[in-house]
Protein backbone atom coordinates (compact mmCIF):
# COMPACT_ATOMS: atom_id res chain seq x y z
CA UNK A 1 0.00 0.00 0.00
CA UNK A 2 2.72 2.79 0.62
CA UNK A 3 3.86 2.34 -3.35
CA UNK A 4 0.63 3.24 -4.07
CA UNK A 5 0.10 5.67 -1.53
CA UNK A 6 3.65 7.52 -2.61
CA UNK A 7 2.58 7.06 -6.58
CA UNK A 8 -1.09 9.11 -5.67
CA UNK A 9 1.10 11.54 -3.69
CA UNK A 10 3.19 11.88 -6.62
CA UNK A 11 0.19 12.60 -9.48
CA UNK A 12 -1.70 14.82 -6.69
CA UNK A 13 1.29 17.25 -6.18
CA UNK A 14 2.77 16.99 -10.17
CA UNK A 15 -0.60 17.85 -10.56
CA UNK A 16 -0.38 20.98 -8.12
CA UNK A 17 3.02 22.11 -9.10
CA UNK A 18 2.80 22.07 -12.95
CA UNK A 19 -0.91 23.60 -12.62
CA UNK A 20 -1.48 22.61 -16.26
CA UNK A 21 0.16 19.33 -17.35
CA UNK A 22 -0.89 18.59 -21.47
CA UNK A 23 -1.83 15.38 -20.52
CA UNK A 24 -4.27 16.11 -17.94
CA UNK A 25 -5.32 19.36 -18.04
CA UNK A 26 -7.43 19.80 -15.24
CA UNK A 27 -6.19 22.10 -12.82
CA UNK A 28 -4.93 22.52 -9.35
CA UNK A 29 -8.49 21.94 -7.48
CA UNK A 30 -9.38 19.18 -9.65
CA UNK A 31 -5.78 17.67 -9.15
CA UNK A 32 -6.20 17.87 -5.26
CA UNK A 33 -9.30 16.31 -5.52
CA UNK A 34 -8.29 13.71 -7.67
CA UNK A 35 -5.88 12.95 -4.99
CA UNK A 36 -7.94 13.02 -2.43
CA UNK A 37 -10.22 10.18 -4.04
CA UNK A 38 -7.18 7.88 -4.97
CA UNK A 39 -6.48 8.29 -1.29
CA UNK A 40 -9.72 6.49 -0.47
CA UNK A 41 -9.62 4.11 -3.42
CA UNK A 42 -5.88 2.81 -2.44
CA UNK A 43 -6.83 1.87 1.19
CA UNK A 44 -5.02 4.88 2.93
CA UNK A 45 -7.91 6.03 4.58
CA UNK A 46 -11.67 5.54 4.88
CA UNK A 47 -14.50 8.24 3.86
CA UNK A 48 -14.40 8.62 7.91
CA UNK A 49 -11.04 9.32 8.04
CA UNK A 50 -11.08 11.27 5.20
CA UNK A 51 -13.81 13.69 6.58
CA UNK A 52 -11.71 13.84 10.27
CA UNK A 53 -8.53 15.09 7.95
CA UNK A 54 -10.18 18.00 6.77
CA UNK A 55 -9.33 21.13 9.20
CA UNK A 56 -13.30 22.63 9.61
CA UNK A 57 -11.51 25.78 11.29
CA UNK A 58 -9.68 26.29 8.37
CA UNK A 59 -12.08 26.05 5.78
CA UNK A 60 -14.53 27.80 8.18
CA UNK A 61 -12.14 31.24 8.88
CA UNK A 62 -10.98 31.17 4.63
CA UNK A 63 -14.68 30.96 3.77
CA UNK A 64 -15.53 33.78 5.93
CA UNK A 65 -12.86 35.93 5.53
CA UNK A 66 -13.83 35.71 1.67
CA UNK A 67 -17.39 36.58 2.27
CA UNK A 68 -16.42 39.78 4.25
CA UNK A 69 -13.64 41.18 1.81
CA UNK A 70 -16.68 40.62 -0.44
CA UNK A 71 -19.18 42.66 1.59
CA UNK A 72 -16.14 44.83 1.71
CA UNK A 73 -15.69 45.52 -2.09
CA UNK A 74 -18.80 46.17 -2.98
CA UNK A 75 -19.23 49.06 -0.39
CA UNK A 76 -16.23 50.73 -2.67
CA UNK A 77 -13.73 50.36 -0.05
CA UNK A 78 -10.79 49.36 -2.25
CA UNK A 79 -11.54 52.17 -4.84
CA UNK A 80 -11.38 55.14 -1.92
CA UNK A 81 -8.33 53.51 -0.57
CA UNK A 82 -6.88 53.71 -3.66
CA UNK A 83 -7.54 56.79 -4.44
CA UNK A 84 -6.64 58.56 -1.37
CA UNK A 85 -3.39 56.67 -1.16
CA UNK A 86 -2.72 58.19 -4.89
CA UNK A 87 -3.83 61.54 -4.62
CA UNK A 88 -0.86 61.58 -1.85
CA UNK A 89 1.48 60.00 -3.77
CA UNK A 90 1.54 63.15 -6.01
CA UNK A 91 4.91 61.41 -8.05
CA UNK A 92 5.36 58.20 -9.82
CA UNK A 93 8.21 57.51 -7.14
CA UNK A 94 5.30 58.21 -4.38
CA UNK A 95 2.63 56.51 -6.07
CA UNK A 96 4.96 52.97 -6.48
CA UNK A 97 5.68 53.55 -2.08
CA UNK A 98 2.05 54.12 -2.05
CA UNK A 99 1.25 51.19 -3.75
CA UNK A 100 3.35 48.84 -2.02
CA UNK A 101 2.30 50.06 1.83
CA UNK A 102 -1.45 49.84 0.72
CA UNK A 103 -1.18 46.66 -0.47
CA UNK A 104 1.24 44.99 2.54
CA UNK A 105 -1.41 47.06 5.09
CA UNK A 106 -4.55 45.60 3.87
CA UNK A 107 -3.32 42.21 3.26
CA UNK A 108 -2.36 42.19 6.83
CA UNK A 109 -5.92 41.61 7.83
CA UNK A 110 -8.41 40.92 4.20
CA UNK A 111 -6.26 38.18 2.58
CA UNK A 112 -3.53 38.52 -0.02
CA UNK A 113 -5.56 36.65 -3.20
CA UNK A 114 -8.62 39.12 -2.75
CA UNK A 115 -6.71 42.33 -1.93
CA UNK A 116 -4.74 41.05 -5.43
CA UNK A 117 -7.93 40.61 -7.41
CA UNK A 118 -9.56 43.81 -6.39
CA UNK A 119 -6.33 46.13 -6.30
CA UNK A 120 -4.65 45.36 -9.73
CA UNK A 121 -7.12 46.75 -12.10
CA UNK A 122 -7.61 50.15 -10.23
CA UNK A 123 -3.40 49.93 -9.98
CA UNK A 124 -3.66 48.89 -14.04
CA UNK A 125 -6.16 51.79 -14.94
CA UNK A 126 -4.34 54.37 -12.72
CA UNK A 127 -1.03 53.62 -14.26
CA UNK A 128 -2.92 53.53 -17.51
CA UNK A 129 -4.19 57.29 -17.06
CA UNK A 130 -0.59 58.77 -16.00
CA UNK A 131 1.03 56.74 -18.77
CA UNK A 132 3.18 54.75 -16.32
CA UNK A 133 5.23 51.97 -16.99
CA UNK A 134 2.99 49.22 -15.23
CA UNK A 135 5.57 46.56 -14.51
CA UNK A 136 6.64 47.72 -11.41
CA UNK A 137 3.41 48.29 -9.68
CA UNK A 138 2.37 44.87 -10.69
CA UNK A 139 5.67 43.70 -8.85
CA UNK A 140 4.90 46.18 -5.91
CA UNK A 141 0.99 44.77 -5.77
CA UNK A 142 2.40 41.10 -5.80
CA UNK A 143 5.35 41.26 -3.14
CA UNK A 144 4.13 43.54 -0.77
CA UNK A 145 0.77 41.74 -0.78
CA UNK A 146 2.83 38.42 -0.06
CA UNK A 147 4.99 40.13 2.85
CA UNK A 148 2.33 41.82 4.54
CA UNK A 149 0.20 38.91 4.90
CA UNK A 150 3.06 37.72 6.71
CA UNK A 151 2.16 39.66 9.73
CA UNK A 152 -1.35 37.84 10.76
CA UNK A 153 -2.74 34.57 10.91
CA UNK A 154 -5.38 35.28 8.35
CA UNK A 155 -3.49 37.24 6.33
CA UNK A 156 -2.72 34.12 3.95
CA UNK A 157 -4.01 30.38 3.66
CA UNK A 158 -1.33 29.01 4.72
CA UNK A 159 -1.11 31.10 7.67
CA UNK A 160 -4.92 30.14 8.63
CA UNK A 161 -3.60 26.21 8.40
CA UNK A 162 -0.75 27.26 10.86
CA UNK A 163 -3.47 28.97 13.15
CA UNK A 164 -5.43 25.24 12.88
CA UNK A 165 -2.15 23.39 13.56
CA UNK A 166 -0.41 24.94 16.04
CA UNK A 167 -3.02 26.28 18.50
CA UNK A 168 -1.14 29.88 18.74
CA UNK A 169 -3.30 32.70 19.61
CA UNK A 170 -4.20 35.22 16.77
CA UNK A 171 -1.96 38.14 19.33
CA UNK A 172 0.65 35.23 20.21
CA UNK A 173 1.46 34.52 16.42
CA UNK A 174 1.29 38.66 15.26
CA UNK A 175 3.22 39.53 18.50
CA UNK A 176 6.43 37.95 16.56
CA UNK A 177 5.32 37.83 12.74
CA UNK A 178 4.18 41.50 12.49
CA UNK A 179 7.72 43.38 13.19
CA UNK A 180 9.38 40.87 10.92
CA UNK A 181 6.41 41.60 8.05
CA UNK A 182 6.86 45.43 8.76
CA UNK A 183 10.91 44.76 8.32
CA UNK A 184 10.19 43.01 5.06
CA UNK A 185 7.69 44.94 3.62
CA UNK A 186 9.77 48.29 4.20
CA UNK A 187 13.07 46.14 3.01
CA UNK A 188 10.98 45.56 -0.52
CA UNK A 189 9.78 48.99 -0.91
CA UNK A 190 13.04 50.60 -0.46
CA UNK A 191 14.41 48.14 -2.88
CA UNK A 192 10.99 48.91 -5.31
CA UNK A 193 12.43 52.54 -5.52
CA UNK A 194 16.23 51.40 -5.78
CA UNK A 195 15.55 49.04 -9.06
CA UNK A 196 12.68 51.28 -10.40
CA UNK A 197 12.48 54.94 -8.95
CA UNK A 198 14.99 56.48 -11.48
CA UNK A 199 13.66 55.05 -14.63
CA UNK A 200 9.95 56.42 -13.50
CA UNK A 201 11.11 59.90 -12.91
CA UNK A 202 10.04 62.76 -10.26
CA UNK A 203 7.15 64.18 -12.60
CA UNK A 204 4.24 65.36 -10.71
CA UNK A 205 1.03 62.94 -10.92
CA UNK A 206 -2.15 64.50 -11.97
CA UNK A 207 -4.67 63.33 -9.40
CA UNK A 208 -7.35 61.55 -9.88
CA UNK A 209 -11.50 62.60 -8.87
CA UNK A 210 -12.41 62.21 -5.53
CA UNK A 211 -14.89 58.55 -5.25
CA UNK A 212 -17.60 58.43 -3.20
CA UNK A 213 -17.79 55.30 -1.57
CA UNK A 214 -20.89 53.46 -0.32
CA UNK A 215 -21.75 56.09 2.43
CA UNK A 216 -24.05 53.23 4.69
CA UNK A 217 -22.17 49.83 3.32
CA UNK A 218 -18.69 51.32 3.75
CA UNK A 219 -19.14 52.14 7.33
CA UNK A 220 -21.09 48.64 8.30
CA UNK A 221 -18.67 47.06 6.66
CA UNK A 222 -15.84 48.73 8.50
CA UNK A 223 -17.25 48.16 11.77
CA UNK A 224 -17.64 44.27 10.98
CA UNK A 225 -14.02 43.81 9.82
CA UNK A 226 -12.76 46.18 12.95
CA UNK A 227 -14.93 44.10 15.48
CA UNK A 228 -13.57 41.07 13.81
CA UNK A 229 -10.27 42.06 14.36
CA UNK A 230 -10.91 43.27 17.52
CA UNK A 231 -12.38 39.83 18.22
CA UNK A 232 -8.99 38.12 16.75
CA UNK A 233 -6.83 39.72 19.43
CA UNK A 234 -9.03 39.22 22.43
CA UNK A 235 -8.52 35.43 21.60
CA UNK A 236 -11.66 34.77 19.96
CA UNK A 237 -12.26 31.60 17.78
CA UNK A 238 -10.73 32.96 14.61
CA UNK A 239 -13.35 30.75 12.20
CA UNK A 240 -16.41 31.77 14.64
CA UNK A 241 -14.96 35.77 14.95
CA UNK A 242 -14.95 35.89 11.14
CA UNK A 243 -18.60 34.39 10.66
CA UNK A 244 -19.91 36.39 13.05
CA UNK A 245 -18.64 39.58 11.40
CA UNK A 246 -20.18 38.11 8.02
CA UNK A 247 -23.28 37.20 9.38
CA UNK A 248 -23.88 40.93 10.99
CA UNK A 249 -23.17 41.88 7.45
CA UNK A 250 -26.09 39.82 6.20
CA UNK A 251 -28.37 40.87 8.49
CA UNK A 252 -27.49 44.66 8.39
CA UNK A 253 -27.80 44.59 5.08
CA UNK A 254 -31.21 43.09 4.99
CA UNK A 255 -31.03 41.83 1.26
CA UNK A 256 -30.08 37.98 -0.23
CA UNK A 257 -26.65 37.95 0.24
CA UNK A 258 -26.26 35.27 -3.05
CA UNK A 259 -24.21 38.54 -4.87
CA UNK A 260 -21.74 38.14 -2.49
CA UNK A 261 -21.86 34.26 -2.17
CA UNK A 262 -21.14 34.15 -5.99
CA UNK A 263 -17.55 36.38 -5.27
CA UNK A 264 -16.25 33.62 -2.73
CA UNK A 265 -13.79 31.55 -4.10
CA UNK A 266 -15.42 28.02 -3.80
CA UNK A 267 -12.70 25.78 -5.98
CA UNK A 268 -9.79 27.33 -3.04
CA UNK A 269 -12.39 25.51 -0.28
CA UNK A 270 -12.44 22.73 -2.41
CA UNK A 271 -8.29 22.61 -3.18
CA UNK A 272 -8.04 23.01 0.64
CA UNK A 273 -10.01 20.33 1.91
CA UNK A 274 -8.86 18.00 -0.58
CA UNK A 275 -5.04 18.70 0.09
CA UNK A 276 -6.04 17.85 3.68
CA UNK A 277 -7.09 14.28 2.82
CA UNK A 278 -3.73 14.22 0.45
CA UNK A 279 -1.36 14.57 3.25
CA UNK A 280 -3.29 12.70 6.07
CA UNK A 281 -3.12 9.64 3.64
CA UNK A 282 0.62 10.24 3.09
CA UNK A 283 0.63 10.50 6.84
CA UNK A 284 -1.13 7.58 7.42
CA UNK A 285 2.41 5.86 6.08
CA UNK A 286 4.24 6.67 8.72
CA UNK A 287 6.75 8.44 6.20
CA UNK A 288 6.36 11.96 6.80
CA UNK A 289 7.10 11.50 10.86
CA UNK A 290 9.90 8.75 9.95
CA UNK A 291 11.41 12.02 7.43
CA UNK A 292 10.82 14.60 10.33
CA UNK A 293 12.53 12.47 12.98
CA UNK A 294 15.80 11.46 10.66
CA UNK A 295 16.60 15.03 9.54
CA UNK A 296 15.78 16.72 12.90
CA UNK A 297 19.29 16.93 13.93
CA UNK A 298 19.88 18.91 11.16
CA UNK A 299 16.71 20.85 11.35
CA UNK A 300 17.42 22.64 14.61
CA UNK A 301 15.66 26.35 15.34
CA UNK A 302 18.49 26.64 17.84
CA UNK A 303 21.46 26.84 16.02
CA UNK A 304 22.37 28.90 13.19
CA UNK A 305 23.06 26.01 10.54
CA UNK A 306 19.75 24.65 10.93
CA UNK A 307 17.59 27.88 10.81
CA UNK A 308 19.69 28.10 7.07
CA UNK A 309 18.77 24.61 6.65
CA UNK A 310 15.37 24.88 7.25
CA UNK A 311 15.14 28.43 5.07
CA UNK A 312 16.44 26.67 2.46
CA UNK A 313 14.19 23.62 2.74
CA UNK A 314 10.79 25.36 3.11
CA UNK A 315 11.61 27.80 0.40
CA UNK A 316 12.89 25.01 -2.13
CA UNK A 317 9.68 22.83 -1.12
CA UNK A 318 7.42 26.04 -1.24
CA UNK A 319 8.55 26.39 -4.94
CA UNK A 320 8.33 22.86 -5.90
CA UNK A 321 4.93 22.24 -4.45
CA UNK A 322 3.88 25.63 -3.24
CA UNK A 323 3.89 26.92 -0.01
CA UNK A 324 0.05 25.67 1.29
CA UNK A 325 1.07 21.95 0.41
CA UNK A 326 4.33 22.88 1.85
CA UNK A 327 2.99 23.94 5.47
CA UNK A 328 1.23 21.01 5.47
CA UNK A 329 3.93 18.55 5.45
CA UNK A 330 5.71 20.80 7.67
CA UNK A 331 3.71 20.73 10.03
CA UNK A 332 4.03 17.29 12.07
CA UNK A 333 7.41 18.04 12.24
CA UNK A 334 7.05 21.54 13.66
CA UNK A 335 4.43 20.73 15.92
CA UNK A 336 6.98 18.57 17.65
CA UNK A 337 8.82 21.31 18.40
CA UNK A 338 5.95 23.55 19.44
CA UNK A 339 7.38 26.90 19.84
CA UNK A 340 5.93 30.42 18.44
CA UNK A 341 9.29 30.64 16.79
CA UNK A 342 8.95 27.65 14.81
CA UNK A 343 5.69 28.14 13.80
CA UNK A 344 5.99 32.05 12.90
CA UNK A 345 9.38 30.78 10.72
CA UNK A 346 7.26 28.34 8.73
CA UNK A 347 4.54 30.97 8.24
CA UNK A 348 7.00 33.53 7.26
CA UNK A 349 9.39 32.10 4.95
CA UNK A 350 6.89 29.76 3.32
CA UNK A 351 5.15 33.23 1.93
CA UNK A 352 8.20 34.79 1.64
CA UNK A 353 9.37 32.17 -0.95
CA UNK A 354 6.62 32.98 -2.74
CA UNK A 355 8.03 36.20 -3.89
CA UNK A 356 11.31 34.64 -5.71
CA UNK A 357 9.13 33.68 -8.60
CA UNK A 358 6.46 34.75 -11.00
CA UNK A 359 4.48 31.45 -10.18
CA UNK A 360 5.83 31.37 -6.59
CA UNK A 361 2.48 32.17 -5.11
CA UNK A 362 -1.09 32.27 -5.76
CA UNK A 363 -1.38 36.00 -5.65
CA UNK A 364 1.33 36.85 -8.54
CA UNK A 365 -0.32 35.00 -10.65
CA UNK A 366 -3.73 36.81 -9.96
CA UNK A 367 -1.90 40.17 -10.58
CA UNK A 368 -0.14 38.88 -13.76
CA UNK A 369 -3.78 37.49 -14.93
CA UNK A 370 -5.87 40.58 -13.95
CA UNK A 371 -3.37 43.10 -15.95
CA UNK A 372 -3.08 40.68 -18.93
CA UNK A 373 -3.90 43.25 -21.74
CA UNK A 374 -2.67 46.05 -20.56
CA UNK A 375 0.59 44.40 -19.33
CA UNK A 376 2.37 41.05 -19.68
CA UNK A 377 3.95 40.39 -16.44
CA UNK A 378 6.80 38.15 -18.06
CA UNK A 379 8.54 35.38 -15.91
CA UNK A 380 12.12 36.97 -16.26
CA UNK A 381 10.64 40.72 -15.40
CA UNK A 382 9.43 39.55 -12.57
CA UNK A 383 12.27 36.86 -11.39
CA UNK A 384 15.09 39.73 -11.67
CA UNK A 385 13.32 41.59 -9.29
CA UNK A 386 11.72 38.91 -7.01
CA UNK A 387 14.89 37.11 -6.29
CA UNK A 388 17.04 39.73 -4.72
CA UNK A 389 13.80 40.95 -2.97
CA UNK A 390 13.44 37.39 -1.25
CA UNK A 391 17.09 36.79 -0.57
CA UNK A 392 17.34 40.29 0.82
CA UNK A 393 13.98 39.91 2.99
CA UNK A 394 15.15 36.05 4.19
CA UNK A 395 18.68 37.46 5.22
CA UNK A 396 17.55 40.47 7.04
CA UNK A 397 14.27 39.01 8.88
CA UNK A 398 15.02 35.40 9.63
CA UNK A 399 17.89 36.78 12.04
CA UNK A 400 15.23 39.05 13.49
CA UNK A 401 12.60 36.73 13.77
CA UNK A 402 15.04 34.68 16.08
CA UNK A 403 15.99 37.99 17.94
CA UNK A 404 12.77 39.08 18.31
CA UNK A 405 12.18 35.42 19.88
CA UNK A 406 14.86 35.45 22.25
CA UNK A 407 13.84 39.07 23.64
CA UNK A 408 10.21 38.20 23.70
CA UNK A 409 11.09 34.60 25.37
Amino acid sequence: MRTAVLAVFALTYALIAARRVRWLPIGRPAGALLGAFLMVVVGALTPAQTYAAIDGDTILLLFAMMGLVAYVERAGFFEWAAGHAIRRARTPRGLLVAVSLLSGALSAFLVNDTVCVFLTPLVVLTGQKARLPLGPYLIATATSANLGSAATLVGNPQNMIIGGQSGLSFAAFAGLAAPAAALALALNTGLLLLYYGRALGAATLEPPAPTRPHGPRLVRAGIAVAGVVIAFFAGAHLGYAALGGLVALILAERSDPQEIFARIDWTLLVFFAALFVVVAGLAATGLVDAAWQAAGPWLSHGSAPGLAALTALYVAGSNLVSNVPMVLLAGPGVAAEDSVLAWVLLGFVTTVAGNLTLIGSVANIIVAEKARGAHELGFLEYLRFGLVSTLLVLAVCVPALVLLARLGG
